[in-house]
């Protein structure tokens, strides 16, 4: 929950100026006044009637009165907005507070107030406030929803003033404005061992020893349950309390997510478009990884790594996972088509090896892209690739080829290159897949003679 800046809005003449703005603000109403008046105001000099002109008068005077005594009030009031939450899942919705404050000495006369949102979250939101009291306050909400991920603007805030006759109505806006950010939905997945662990750490991980030699070994105080053997006597003699060695730090295990965002490698838009299964796809790995306590990173085919802490791209020990979640959220609600045609600058990226678990949301591919994915997955210790192709979205399931076609020859390519390569249906479920690949590599890996990586 996040409460948006606050600003101040002043009906007085020193803001738009001129009583050409008062005039500006008359309504249809007060227009109809003013045009009778002065249609009774001929009628009558024509006539010859004086009691016709004193109703004239009237009714054009009543609306320039009604214009000049609101142009001419002065009370400031100040609003503010708070979302709730402000980041929201695609299809979910967020609920917005607004809250007017008079902070004037004078009590309000009848107000309007309108918040500008973008058309896809919905209708314009409009609230009418009575008479608000010198140092009162008045709190309104409404809700947002949106099917399309990314990043929206909320604001700025319109006050819209009137008299009592309903003859003007003068309109005066908030400068502060605030941003709802709808993220891609996320699917729980089942806790599966693809990378041959159940968690992020583990006897099964790499170890890293604290320092090279024994001189340089860092101690650490006993606990109870510490093997006695790892006691170091020469720093308890130091210290006058029993000190164990810490000779061994558990790496963090490593999960690269690959998002193919080529445009020419999907067909089809809106959201239950293959690209947008794919971004969804690839922010349940991400949030389901870091729960395991993976070291996670998102790298998309321009070779762009987020959240890019460091030279290898991971999310650091020093950033908790909430962040880095937060981050790479932030960047999959408004990724976007690049216009790459291949796959070569995320396989640049990947040379260094270490890379951990590899998990790729690919779209169409190429004899040449299948290539690179090959020579991707060498450096990685396990790879799992879901591949949208366009055969399985775009059209009718009696049109779609078999499974001899170019796809499934690709399909065929990345299992022979080691990976656990698999089709995505139109309207699949990312966790009955996430299960599907568990139990593929189980059979490869046991067809093998071994348990895989």
């Amino acid at each position: 929950m996040t409460t948006a800046g606050a600003g101040q809005a002043e009906a007085d003449r020193g803001e738009k100026g001129g009583i050409r703005t008062a005039l500006a603000g008359l309504t249809t109403r007060g227009r109809s006044f003013l045009a009778a008046g002065v249609a009774a105001a001929i009628c009558s000099y024509v006539l010859g009637q004086s009691d016709l002109l004193r109703v004239g008068l009237l009714l054009a005077v009543l609306p320039l009165v009604c214009a000049a005594v609101l142009y001419r009030t002065r009370y400031r009031v100040a609003g503010s907005r708070r979302l709730s939450p402000a980041r929201v899942p695609a299809g979910s919705e967020a609920r917005v507070h607004l809250r007017m404050d008079n902070v004037s000495r004078l009590p309000t006369g009848l107000l309007m107030l309108q918040d500008r949102v973008p058309y896809v979250l919905g209708p314009r939101p409009r609230f009418v406030l009575d008479r608000v009291e010198a140092g009162g306050r008045r709190e309104v909400s409404y809700r947002v929803r949106s099917d399309l991920r990314g990043r929206y603007p909320l604001g700025p805030l319109q006050l819209r003033l009137t008299d009592p006759f309903g003859m003007c109505e003068l309109t005066r806006s908030f400068s502060t404005y605030d941003t709802l950010t709808v993220i891609p939905r996320v699917e729980p997945l089942a806790p599966v061992r693809l990378s041959g662990e159940a968690k992020g750490y583990g006897d099964g991980r790499q170890r890293s020893l604290a320092l090279a030699g024994e001189d340089d070994v860092i101690p650490r105080g006993y606990r109870y349950g510490d093997d006695l053997r790892r006691v170091h006597w020469r720093s308890t003699a130091r210290y006058g309390e029993l000190m164990v060695r810490r000779e061994e730090q558990p790496q963090r295990a490593r999960c690269t997510v690959l998002l193919d965002t080529r445009g020419i490698a999907y067909e089809g838009a809106g959201p239950d478009s293959a690209f947008e299964w794919a971004v969804s796809g690839a922010a349940s790995v991400l949030v389901h990884m870091l729960e395991r306590g993976y070291s996670v990173r998102l790298l998309t085919d321009t070779g762009n790594a987020v959240p890019g802490e460091g030279g290898d791209g991971f999310a650091g020990a020093s950033q908790e996972s909430a962040d880095a979640a937060g981050l790479m959220m932030d960047t999959l609600a408004v990724i976007d088509h690049s216009d790459g045609a291949g796959l070569s600058r995320a396989y640049d990226v990947l040379r260094g090896g270490n890379e951990g678990l590899l998990v790729a949301f690919l779209g169409d591919l190429d004899e040449d892209q299948a290539d690179v994915l090959g020579r991707m997955r060498q450096r990685s210790p396990g790879a799992v690739a879901f591949v949208l192709d366009s055969d399985t979205w775009v059209r009718e399931p009696s049109d779609v080829p078999g499974p001899l076609d170019g796809s499934g020859e690709r399909l065929r390519m990345l299992r022979e290159a080691g990976w656990t390569a698999l089709r995505v249906p139109r309207g699949a479920s990312m966790d009955e897949l996430w299960r599907q690949a568990d139990r593929e590599r189980r059979g490869v890996a046991a067809a093998s003679g071994g348990e895989g990586p």
